[in-house]
């Protein structure tokens, strides 16, 4: 198939540092083509994936540069370049799916990465029965209501990016936003009441992170917990090879958490709070440990240790790699080609296709 994925234009694919969608991405992308799809990405022209790119923004606006129109001229120029050199669009923006119906018989799909329980459910809702709308966990779908769901794909990594690592570091590790639904301050009670030392790797530039770090966070800091700021890249891998156990105490029905697939691809146990998509990734007593309570995560920081660190990484290749995502999104793009899921759209409008503006 000639498959165009296109992204947000507020972070890098792959991004260099914090970004989850963008990760997905990258491996989606690289995914189909290796499998043997053409596939065009319209992202960002500082993004290096390496499969053929567009773009109309040189480089990442930025999260905190998030604009209506900044979005709609992302997708303006997206729609205009792959018209008429695609067969499906995989739009991952918001106003994208929308947009697309002005191309007529050019089928759109997109996934959700965020809560359906939130404003967005209406416009999820308003969507779904002409764009297929893929799920990103059986637990997100289930709070669709309403909305119809076509699929639920679980997102996947590149494993032979991920090193396989023993833990020695004997430290537990928090890896995300410095943020109350993350649940930062109880990651440093869990792993104070464990006596494990604590690694919090994490990302701080918005106002609400700033504020809750110095209201809540900075009073529980002490010589066991190492604050590293945002890491990515070779280092992140490093830290989560190296670590005990991921420590993931989560507060929110969370979509789904690419940083405990991230870890089991590195052999490292997850810690987790039993809320949105933890019961579907983690394998309680086999990749990790499920527990409602800081007691209950402390006990499971300490047993995270004999824990077979094989048994992760096993899971990882079986539930999340790269190939299982790309598979699993091309077979349901064959059956929307097939009008098997959802039928196209009528009406016809024709565009202009701009060239493709780099390829690697």
């Amino acid at each position: 198939m000639r498959i165009a994925l296109i992204a947000p234009p507020w972070v890098a694919v792959p991004p260099l540092a914090y970004g989850g969608t963008e990760n997905v991405l990258d491996a989606l992308a690289r995914a189909l083509q290796a499998a043997g799809h053409d596939v065009l990405l319209y992202a960002t022209g500082d993004s290096t994936c390496p499969v053929p790119r567009g773009w109309v923004f040189e480089s990442a606006v930025g999260v905190g540069s998030a604009r209506p129109a900044t979005e709609l001229r992302q997708v303006v120029n997206a729609y205009e370049c792959i018209a008429g050199e695609v067969d499906i669009v995989h739009d991952h923006t918001l106003s994208g799916p929308i947009y697309g119906q002005n191309f007529g018989d050019l089928p759109v799909v997109t996934t959700n990465h965020g809560p359906f329980e939130s404003e967005l459910g209406d416009y999820y809702r308003a969507i779904g029965d002409t764009v297929p709308i893929i799920a990103i966990s059986r637990h997100q779908a289930s709070l669709a209501r309403t909305t119809t769901i076509a699929a639920v794909i679980h997102h996947g990594v590149d494993l032979a990016q991920f090193p396989i690592g023993i833990g020695g570091g004997d430290y537990a590790l928090f890896l995300g936003r410095i943020n109350p639904d993350k649940g930062t301050h109880t990651a440093i009670q869990v792993a104070r009441a464990a006596g494990v030392p604590l690694k919090i790797a994490a990302k701080m530039d918005e106002p609400g992170e700033r504020a809750y770090f110095d209201e809540v966070v900075a009073p529980l800091l002490g010589p066991d917990v190492e604050m590293l700021g945002e890491v990515g890249g070779r280092d992140k891998l490093e830290l989560l090879a190296g670590a005990r156990c991921l420590l993931n105490p989560i507060a929110w029905p969370e979509p789904f958490g690419m940083v405990m697939i991230e870890a089991l691809a590195c052999g490292t146990p997850v810690v987790a709070t039993p809320v949105g998509s933890v019961p579907e990734i983690v394998d309680d007593g086999i990749t990790g440990f499920v527990r409602v309570d800081v007691a209950g995560l402390a006990d499971a920081v300490l047993r995270a240790g004999d824990l077979d660190r094989s048994a992760c990484r096993r899971a990882a290749r079986a539930r999340f790699s790269a190939e299982r995502m790309a598979g699993d999104h091309a077979r349901f793009y064959d059956e929307v080609l097939s009008m098997r899921t959802l039928p196209m759209r009528v009406g016809r409008r024709t565009a202009a296709a701009a060239p493709v503006l780099v390829a690697p």
